[in-house]
């Protein structure tokens, strides 16, 4: 693919280093933008300690001069201020840690990662494991928006259910509509004002109060995410090659998040208890190439490409598995049983999630955008587009 990215770095450990090597030459950064998205993903009701420590700013050492992407791979960094307090538990070179983990937490990859790798401190594994490695694919994800921002192209999001609670002012209700574009820009403008991003402020107040119980217990909760774009052209993607299509990369890019165990795309689910009549949309007219439709249930996707229409997805995500009750697991090193390890956590991740699917979805339509366009240089990308918008 023409627009690769790495990202590396520990929770704990100095900082979080992201690589972005196939930007087009020419784009203008604005670094408060970045910025902003950074602060985004850190709000949210249920938040733990460790959003009160970090206050993440991005830093940019490669590939950009006075502002403007040079070509050359795009390095950022974000400081983790964190790691005043753990200088010599994760220093790079020398020590050792007086405290080994060795007891994992069920639901966290801390067994697993060890097994597969050999440790025997499970920290070696739940440093890299953990969501805070998403604060950078944030950052990542906040120069792809800048970049879809050239074309026009938006991304919202907003949080239909946390726990048991459920919104009724949910994305797929609006499939049905043939431009619902409004109502799901409004919907995320009354998202971005709630502490849980619910744009139902009635869900949104049992959906705190699900969460403040669930902490006093010692508990946490899950939700469900919904994440749109809007003004995506028709064509990206593929059907000619599995591995092309766009489906199939933006569904793989959301389940990476930490902690989402299920995506679907437009109706998804409900798409199987319906008949086909009720399922696919209608097509009402052609103009230069562009589709109107009678409804939107396919989710903007049709055949691994973009249709035209706006994109819909949603993902489930599970509560956390750092409990201040913890389950019961087993010491690795003596084999006996033991209450899984305890560490700082929140208890409802949900809101920043939103905030980091939004994230991959920019990233996943920015390399869409840039292997249908070419990507060296901005100008002729916005030549390309040109022309293939009046086809």
């Amino acid at each position: 693919m023409s627009l690769r990215i790495l990202t590396g770095g520990e929770s704990h450990g100095p900082q979080l280093t992201g690589v972005i090597e196939g930007l087009p030459a020419g784009l203008k950064l604005d670094k408060p933008a970045i910025d902003h998205q950074l602060h985004r993903r850190q709000q949210g009701h249920g938040r733990g300690g460790r959003m009160r420590i970090e206050r993440d700013t991005v830093a940019v050492t490669a590939g950009l001069r006075f502002g403007v992407t040079l070509g050359s791979p795009l390095v950022l960094t974000l400081e983790n201020r964190d790691h005043a307090h753990w200088t010599d538990r994760m220093n790079a070179w020398s020590g050792n840690d007086d405290a080994p983990m060795t007891i994992p937490r069920p639901g966290h990859a801390d067994l697993a990662g060890a097994i597969k790798y050999g440790h025997h401190d499970l920290r070696h594994v739940l440093e890299r494991a953990s969501a805070r490695e998403t604060a950078m694919r944030v950052a990542v994800g906040a120069v792809c928006r800048q970049l879809l921002a050239e074309f026009k192209i938006e991304v919202l999001s907003q949080v239909t259910a946390i726990g048991g609670v459920e919104s009724a002012q949910t994305y797929l209700n609006l499939l049905d509509q043939s431009s619902p574009e409004p109502a799901l820009r409004q919907g995320a403008q009354i998202a971005e004002r709630s502490p849980v991003r619910c744009a139902d402020e009635a869900a949104a107040t049992c959906m705190m109060a699900a969460i403040d119980e669930a902490g006093r217990k010692g508990d946490t909760l899950g939700g469900v995410i919904e994440v749109a774009a809007l003004g995506v052209p028709a064509g990206l993607g593929s059907h000619v090659h599995w591995d092309r299509r766009l489906d199939a990369d933006l569904a793989g890019l959301f389940i990476s998040i930490p902690g989402i165990k299920g995506v679907e795309n437009g109706l998804g689910f409900e798409a199987a208890q319906r008949h086909g009549s009720e399922v696919h949309d209608a097509i009402l007219s052609l103009d230069a190439g562009h589709p109107k439709r009678e409804s939107h249930r396919a989710g903007g996707l049709e055949g691994g490409l973009s249709n035209g229409g706006p994109l819909l997805f949603r993902c489930a995500m599970k509560p956390i598995p750092t409990l201040t009750r913890p389950l019961r697991s087993v010491d690795t090193t003596t084999g006996r049983p033991a209450d899984a390890h305890r560490e700082r956590s929140d208890v409802c991740a949900v809101p920043a999630a939103a905030v980091v699917a939004e994230a991959m979805m920019a990233i996943g339509l920015a390399r869409a955008l840039c292997d249908r366009l070419g990507h060296d240089r901005l100008d002729l990308m916005k030549k390309m587009w040109k022309l293939i918008m009046t086809c």
